[in-house]
């Protein structure tokens, strides 16, 4: 079993920085002022409807140019019956590792997909996340559990895990440091998908309305979601 045993060198800790800015991003995320064990932080969702966009985004683009995706471990020979947001609720649930793993777990699937020509699909996000918080937690936290342990969280073998864990290491070129200023601009980047997920909800909701109204066609509604 492959453990990490670096502390994490982000000079002060991300969440103890002076900036008001930074601060009011990581009370909003739910990074810090929630007491453990109870609520479930708000970066949870942001991120797992970033995940949702892009793995989206990623099979369209796979489809529309007839590219077939490099297949590696992380990749199942199905998607998984388990939403990415229910299956992020479920790692925070029984990982019991801080809210900012999942900021960082993000950072580490970025450099992770820049570093390799894999892309983020239905098929391997699922390992991805789960190997990455697990990371995560061991390079962050005081205490963590082993791999076994997150291998039952995961729903894979402890031997998969371990596999998982030393292929995702070699794809980041074990980079597991994390500088204050990447973790706070990754913050803002999830703080940006929640304005456009409302954006894109905002015409959705309306469109139902106005359906409501009427059974007749409305193009205006239509060219509204499709935008």
């Amino acid at each position: 079993m492959f453990m990490i045993f670096h502390c994490l060198d982000m000079g002060t800790s991300a969440l103890e920085t002076d900036d008001v800015s930074s601060s009011d991003i990581y009370l909003s995320l739910g990074l810090k002022g929630l007491d453990k064990g109870v609520g479930v932080p708000r970066v949870l969702s942001l991120l797992s409807s970033f995940l949702d966009r892009s793995v989206q985004k990623n099979e369209m683009l796979l489809d529309d140019k007839h590219i077939e995706d490099v297949v590696t471990v992380f990749h199942g020979l199905s998607a998984p019956a388990l939403s990415v947001r229910k299956y992020i609720d479920r790692i925070f649930k029984y990982s019991g590792c801080s809210p900012s793993c999942f900021v960082v777990a993000h950072i580490y699937v970025d450099r992770f997909l820049q570093n390799t020509d894999i892309k983020l699909t239905s098929l391997n996000v699922h390992r991805l996340l789960i190997t990455s918080i697990m990371l995560a937690a061991k390079f962050m936290d005081d205490a963590f559990f082993n791999n076994a342990y997150y291998a039952k969280v995961g729903g894979v073998s402890t031997a998969e895990l371990n596999r998982l864990e030393m292929s995702f290491l070699f794809g980041i070129d074990f980079r597991l440091q994390v500088s204050v200023d990447t973790f706070g601009r990754y913050c803002w980047d999830l703080e940006k998908e929640a304005s456009e997920t409302l954006q894109i909800e905002r015409p959705m909701k309306a469109c139902r309305i106005k359906e409501s109204w009427s059974n007749k066609d409305d193009p205006s509604c239509a060219s509204t979601i499709a935008r």
